[in-house]
């Protein structure tokens, strides 16, 4: 038996690991981007850079990535500034909403004082200064003084005039003086004797000596002497007055001192460049190679220079040569929808107002496959120059290509060897009523047949099919909507499209009939509020979904009803909205009444994910039981603000696009396969002290699934959700299974598609 177990995982470990990029079943990724950069901090090793939604290391003597984001262990997505203390070896990180982390080697130490203080105002931390085992950050009221040692805010010195709020942009101290650059000008305070919570014993020095009145937008110390920038000129102090350091038309975005030099990171348009000043204001260089666009902070360290870029990522600049790091991620933030297919999800970036006007969002699409991201845009494409707000992605079921909706630009088909074809002028797409050089698609997706069905936002003829033959047709409601909204597409399975009319229209549902080539038989009708007319929660409709059963699940900004007739809409006895009740704590009520649910999805075992504003919940098949409610405060959840979700039905991962950018759930529930001919357990073998779920994917739908020893003993029976089961690896009796060879066994209710793998465990 040993030497069979050790055979069997020899062979195991030398297979190739198909799912070795996948997160065990119960596990978070992230999939924030990495391509902007705000902030740079210098370790003894390394470089730290803050994205605006998360933070990555570089170390220095082998250029290895780590990646650091509330999936292990960061309290916040979305970083405001951040600074190293080389003092006491910690990077403290400041969050958009206020909160702060502390990253001290492999610890992060959360203090949320300032987060949860109810003070009205700016609570925006600007700026972080550390010195004496103290940060000090600069807000929108005020300086806040954080304990580094016991993880807490010391004090909090509110120094506008009259003892006011006042904005603080940068701090700094000399040793006798604290400096702060706020809102009114300049101020110090002495750094002993005095009590720097009363305003009163703060100075204002704008206004006298050289220096004018008004804001200031930062100040460092410079081998001893205190540099002030007003505007985008910066001013030394000499001792009696202030003199001009520096000034230029280029604008500043910031000054640092690093390596005993002041380093200027300026903008002019579209150009970038860092000046290495000397303590006298000389300019040592100038560093201003491509891509340096958009500097937002530089540091020195070795005699290179790394750059925090907004457009160009993490720049390493030594000599003439330029390093970019960018870790693999999307582009930017998923403001579209999102399609995923047999492994591959697709991700549309534009965006649209409230009120559906333009964005101008040129991100293009993003593609994740087998653990890696490829951003398609016009600096990859040139194609991508024209389609700004790409808000809809569809994915062809005959190649897996890509079809994107730009909201003015016209339909693209991304083809497999990355042609593009666009429709637009000189095709059968229709233009906007209002505008014939504009092409608003809206909404994608392909029906049964593999027919290609568009929603042209504000066309006369707002939907239109392309059919597999090549060939068109394009559709006219029979009744008035304001501006001929409309947006997401469904097609079912009884020949109808179902389109959300955005603007409070409500819904529309259109059946073509036997053959979408006959007007004769197109019918059409508007779902709205009240009993016969549709009998939706609300005419807001955001969303629509269809489940295993074929009903249509219709989302609003007042919860959501559900169609469970869509065969019958247009018979005689009609069909509408049946808004469930569900038990609540001890109460009944409408299932998400007064939520604004924005976008729904259906697993493998045709349970509803639901997005609201409020974070995300999994509901039972038949919507009365809540398997999981996530937030950003209880899971890695990247914000509340859930916009698009979708589900890999091959493997269960669930994408979650928020505000804050994507992020992904490996659920429990994968897309049931038509035999039990390709079955993969992970992880196998089972790792010693593994305590989290052991996934058995591709499986036929509800499959019974049987764990037994190698005699035939049972250990442990479940079903299979959808095309996956889970096993947590312990016998009916709750105990751990001891190291050995466990084998699974499968089959239907019929007890066909019988099959068998193998579980490895591995003790201690």
């Amino acid at each position: 038996m040993r030497v069979f177990l050790v055979i069997y995982i020899l062979l195991l470990l030398s297979a190739p690991r198909t799912c070795a990029q996948l997160p065990p079943v119960g596990q978070w990724r992230e999939h924030l981007s990495y391509n902007q950069a705000r902030r740079v901090a210098a370790t003894p090793t390394g470089i730290y850079c803050a994205t605006p939604y998360a933070l990555f290391r570089v170390e220095v003597a082998d250029n290895s990535i780590d990646r650091f984001s509330k999936v292990n262990g960061l309290h916040e997505t979305g970083i405001q500034t951040m600074a190293w203390d080389g003092l006491q070896n910690k990077l403290v990180i400041a969050y958009t909403n206020s909160n702060i982390d502390v990253l001290d080697g492999n610890n992060i130490i959360n203090i949320d004082a300032f987060l949860k203080k109810d003070i009205p105002g700016d609570k925006t931390i600007y700026n972080i200064f550390c010195a004496g085992g103290y940060a000090y950050g600069c807000t929108g009221l005020g300086i806040i003084v954080v304990d580094e040692n016991k993880y807490e805010v010391k004090d909090t010195w509110i120094i506008g005039a009259a003892g006011n709020s006042t904005p603080i942009y940068g701090a700094v101290a000399d040793g006798l003086f604290f400096y702060a650059a706020t809102g009114e000008g300049l101020k110090r305070g002495a750094a002993t004797g005095q009590n720097l919570s009363d305003y009163r014993n703060w100075q204002l020095l704008s206004g006298a000596g050289g220096l004018s009145a008004g804001e200031c937008r930062d100040v460092v110390n410079l081998q001893g002497a205190i540099v002030v920038q007003k505007n985008d000129s910066l001013f030394v102090w000499s001792g009696s007055s202030w003199n001009l350091l520096y000034a230029s038309a280029w604008a500043i975005s910031n000054i640092n001192v690093s390596g005993n030099r002041l380093l200027v990171s300026q903008q002019q348009g579209n150009k970038g460049r860092v000046l290495v000043l000397d303590k006298s204001g000389v300019v040592e260089q100038t560093i201003a190679q491509d891509p340096l666009a958009a500097p937002r902070q530089a540091i020195l360290l070795q005699n290179e220079l790394w750059a925090a870029d907004s457009i160009a990522g993490l720049l390493r600049i030594s000599g003439g040569s330029v390093e970019r790091y960018r870790p693999n991620s999307p582009l930017s933030v998923a403001a579209g929808n999102m399609s995923a297919r047999e492994g591959i999800v697709w991700v549309a970036s534009g965006a649209v107002t409230g009120s559906w006007t333009n964005t101008f969002t040129k991100n293009g699409l993003y593609r994740y496959a087998e653990g890696e991201w490829i951003n398609y845009n016009s600096s990859t494409l040139p194609a991508f120059d024209s389609l700004y707000d790409i808000v809809t992605v569809a994915i062809d079921p005959l190649d897996n290509s890509a079809w994107g909706g730009s909201f003015g630009g016209g339909l693209l088909h991304l083809q497999n060897n990355n042609a593009v074809q666009v429709f637009k002028q000189n095709s059968p797409l229709p233009h906007a009523a209002t505008d014939p050089s504009k092409y608003y698609v809206a909404g994608l997706a392909f029906d049964n047949d593999h027919q290609l069905w568009i929603s042209n936002y504000g066309a006369t003829q707002a939907l239109s099919v392309k059919k597999t033959d090549g060939s068109w047709r394009s559709f006219s409601f029979p009744f008035g909507i304001p501006g001929n909204a409309v947006s997401q597409v469904l097609p079912d399975d009884y020949n109808q499209v179902w389109m959300v009319s955005p603007g409070g229209n409500g819904l529309l549902c259109f059946n073509h009939g036997p053959s979408v080539d006959n007007p004769a038989d197109d019918k059409w009708k508007l779902y709205q509020p009240g009993k016969g007319s549709g009998n939706l929660p609300s005419k807001n409709v955001l969303c629509i979904a269809r489940d295993k059963s074929s009903y249509i699940w219709v989302g609003t900004d007042k919860g959501v009803g559900i169609l469970q007739c869509a065969q019958d809409v247009f018979s005689v006895q009609g069909c509408d909205a049946v808004l469930p009740i569900v038990q609540q704590d001890n109460f009944a009520g409408y299932l998400f009444s007064g939520e604004q649910v924005q976008c729904i999805a259906v697993d493998g075992a045709d349970r509803k994910w639901v997005g609201t504003k409020n974070g995300v919940w999994l509901l039972s098949a038949d919507a009365e039981k809540t398997i999981y409610r996530f937030t950003a405060d209880n899971s890695p959840l990247t914000a509340n603000d859930v916009r698009t979700i979708t589900i890999d039905g091959q493997t269960g991962e669930v994408f979650f696009a928020t505000a804050n950018g994507l992020c992904s759930f490996r659920s429990t529930a994968t897309e049931g396969s038509e035999t039990n001919s390709n079955v993969l357990v992970f992880p196998n073998p089972v790792p010693p002290g593994y305590n989290g779920a052991i996934a058995i994917r591709g499986l036929v739908d509800n499959a019974i699934v049987k764990i037994t020893e190698l005699n035939g003993r049972l250990v442990y029976e479940t079903r299979a959700l959808g095309g996956q089961a889970v096993w947590n690896g312990k016998d009916y009796n709750g105990r751990t299974v001891a190291t050995g060879v466990y084998l699974v066994l499968v089959s239907d209710d019929a007890r066909r598609q019988k099959t068998a793998a193998k579980i490895v465990f591995i003790g201690k």
